[in-house]
């Protein structure tokens, strides 16, 4: 019975996924959404440039502001002895020469292993704390935090985070992001201060769903304390971002990589792996 319902729910899915994507407008088509001439488009690098170096690392966040990347994007997990990490993956499989997650090892066991780049090759860099990663940042440009938590992996990481930007002193140029409504709840509660943005994949056309990972009731009331939309670059569609920005919300869209085939938009800002191509491509405009 359970494997029926399974598939049952696979199938419904893929239905409401078949039955939105005509209404996912290609953005960037759309002649009528041309910026107005005093619009200021925000770079920000994706897992601080996932391009130009191994992303997450700080050569990688080092490179992403020399670019003049506005903004620099980065991953947090909580370890098993309540350090704040620097990494994408709950596990350092892919992005290091080790293996394990990151709830289940201390900071010193992962740092027993090296960051790897896209090729697998070994570097000399290991996974960086956050503290590490907010004084080599030291207020240069903005950093955009996401925070990694499903379930209850990584409780008490929001107070964890908070507990670090004081101590940085950095309030005035930390962003907090998260698919996770319960993350984005828990932050305003603790510190109401802290600029928070919701990550979103799609939304539902006609009916106030988002897909955040799960589909979630949305509203402009219940997201009240958000600040700005991340949604997927595809999943963005004219009507949608006029009425975020009806509300005094920003939008932002991910991951664009080369803007080769970019069409004007008055999107708020551009989360890419190549913030270098983006920033020479806005200054020659």
């Amino acid at each position: 019975m359970k494997k029926y319902i399974y598939v049952i729910s696979i199938i419904l899915f893929f239905l409401i996924i078949y039955t939105a994507m005509p209404y996912i407008v290609n953005f960037f088509t759309d002649k009528e959404n041309l910026p107005t001439e005093n619009h200021k488009m925000l770079i920000v690098g994706h897992r601080g440039g996932a391009g130009m170096a191994p992303e997450n690392s700080l050569q990688c966040i080092e490179k992403g502001i020399q670019t003049g990347a506005d903004m620099i994007e980065i991953d947090i997990h909580l370890t098993k002895d309540g350090e704040l990490v620097v990494c994408h993956d709950q596990t350092i499989d892919r992005t290091t020469t080790g293996t394990g997650k990151i709830a289940e090892m201390t900071l010193n066991e992962i740092r027993k292993f090296h960051i790897v780049d896209k090729n697998g090759k070994e570097t000399d860099e290991k996974i960086p704390t956050l503290d590490e990663v907010l004084k080599l940042i030291n207020g240069r440009c903005r950093l955009l935090i996401e925070i990694k938590r499903t379930n209850n992996l990584y409780q008490g990481i929001e107070q964890k985070l908070l507990e670090s930007i004081k101590a940085h002193h950095a309030s005035q140029w930390i962003i907090v992001q998260s698919f996770n409504d319960s993350v984005l709840e828990t932050l305003h509660a603790l510190d109401h201060t802290v600029r928070l943005e919701k990550l979103v994949i799609f939304k539902l056309q006609w009916i106030p769903v988002i897909f955040d990972g799960t589909f979630t009731y949305f509203s402009f009331k219940k997201y009240h304390y958000i600040s700005s939309f991340n949604f997927h670059y595809r999943a963005i569609t004219p009507a949608l971002l006029k009425k975020i920005h009806a509300q005094g919300k920003e939008v932002k869209i991910w991951t664009l990589e080369e803007p080769n085939n970019w069409k004007a938009c008055p999107v708020d800002g551009i989360i890419t792996d190549r913030p270098d191509l983006w920033t020479t491509f806005f200054q020659k405009q």
